[in-house]
């Protein structure tokens, strides 16, 4: 049974000072309603979406707040938002889809399906160390200025790019770069665009809200990022002397407004960063992920696929944020400090900048994912994506399932 929380319920209007708040909550996990209330009036929530599954079952579908700075325009059960690197994650799992399915083979050089990478000493990358963060191909130095939306000045400029260091040698995330690398070698071995690849294999299948490269319609449902001058990310983006600043000077400079709320960024392909969807979608694929690849009849990867993105392939500093991280085959790997997602180790991933993030715990067999659009503080997941977090697992230890009663 689930409890039912709808914008005109009195006790939300006023736990929230007059946020909206809308959707339902599983009676066992009503301490992630609080605590998302809580991020609404107390932590400076201004709108966002938590959605949990329980083995397959949507158990918690939140959302409240407004879309746009100003408080005007409430968060609707439809509304999507630029979840970032969110998209990076999407990217890796369709390019282990084409593994399965013999496209692929991870131990392959990428050379090998894209002859012109192999210059300036890149022929001995394989295609497991350009998913796994391990390529050091972190910078576009070669390509333009501002040259991010320009599909194949990118790849043209990645492909005589030299490697910052031994490929294989320290674990490095590609921010700027990914997009291009993993989407390029889709394009070689398919024919087809990471796009259309996502919504063929995970997105069309599950029902998902998610898009890379939106339609007039899509864009119509969209709420705007709002920047958060505390986030760390976004202020080393912005400064070109910084390692992130090196890597997203190809980033355009839109006439007026935000970058990633600027029309042509939001209809191009850029599977680095402006994947956008909510937190419904993302958790309904990661439930998935979490039962061993299936829900609801569909499967989207074979389980040993899993157990195999799941193998750590670096942990440790990153030579690109210096931040510590455990990094599997294309997602994240648990990690106290810069990627908190939870007790148990063997849960994985991908967070996005400002806050956004999906995971996968397999071992209690839990997904959840959040997504908001004033982005954090700080350079994790930031407080009010914490505090989800915090309250599913308090939720999973007070309370026994029924079936354990």
């Amino acid at each position: 049974m689930k409890t039912n929380v709808n914008v005109d319920d009195s006790r939300s209007l006023e736990a929230g000072e007059g946020a909206p708040l809308a959707g339902f909550c599983a009676p066992r996990f009503q301490g992630m309603q609080d605590a998302f209330l809580k991020n609404l009036s107390e932590r400076g929530e201004v709108g966002a979406a938590v959605c949990v599954y329980l083995d397959g079952e949507k158990v918690v579908d939140l959302w409240g707040g407004y879309v746009d700075e100003a408080r005007t325009t409430p968060w609707q059960e439809d509304t999507i938002v630029c979840m970032m690197s969110v998209t990076k994650g999407m990217l890796a799992l369709c390019v282990h889809t084409l593994v399965e399915e013999g496209k692929l083979d991870l131990e392959e050089k990428v050379a090998a399906y894209w002859p012109e990478f192999a210059q300036a000493g890149k022929g001995g990358i394989s295609v497991r160390q350009l998913v796994s963060h391990l390529a050091g191909l972190i910078y576009p130095d070669l390509a333009p200025a501002q040259s991010l939306l320009h599909w194949d000045v990118m790849v043209d400029a990645l492909a005589r790019q030299k490697p910052e260091w031994e490929p294989g040698t320290q674990g490095a995330y590609h921010s700027s770069t990914y997009g291009h690398l993993l989407g390029e070698l889709v394009r070689r071995v398919s024919g087809k665009t990471f796009p259309q690849i996502l919504a063929e294999r995970i997105t069309g299948p599950l029902g998902m809200d998610y898009h890379v490269g939106m339609s007039e319609e899509q864009q119509r449902r969209v709420a705007d990022v709002i920047v958060n001058p505390d986030s760390v990310t976004a202020s080393s983006v912005a400064r070109l002397e910084t390692k992130l600043g090196r890597a997203w000077r190809v980033r355009p400079t839109p006439p007026e407004g935000h970058y990633y709320n600027w029309k042509p960024v939001r209809e191009a392909e850029i599977g680095s960063s402006n994947g956008h969807g909510n937190a419904r979608a993302v958790a309904r694929l990661y439930a998935a992920l979490a039962r061993g690849g299936e829900i609801d009849g569909v499967r989207v990867l074979r389980e040993d696929t899993i157990r195999g993105i799941r193998q750590e392939q670096w942990r440790g500093v990153c030579g690109m944020t210096d931040r510590t991280f455990g990094m599997g085959v294309g997602l994240f790997l648990n990690a106290p400090t810069y990627f908190p997602i939870g007790p148990n180790p063997n849960s994985f991933g991908h967070p996005g900048a400002g806050g956004a993030v999906g995971f996968a715990d397999p071992d209690a067999r839990i997904s959840f994912s959040y997504c908001a659009n004033f982005m954090c503080s700080g350079a994790a997941l930031g407080e009010r994506c914490d505090a989800l977090i915090q309250s599913l697992y308090a939720c999973l230890d007070s309370v026994p399932p029924v079936n354990a009663r």
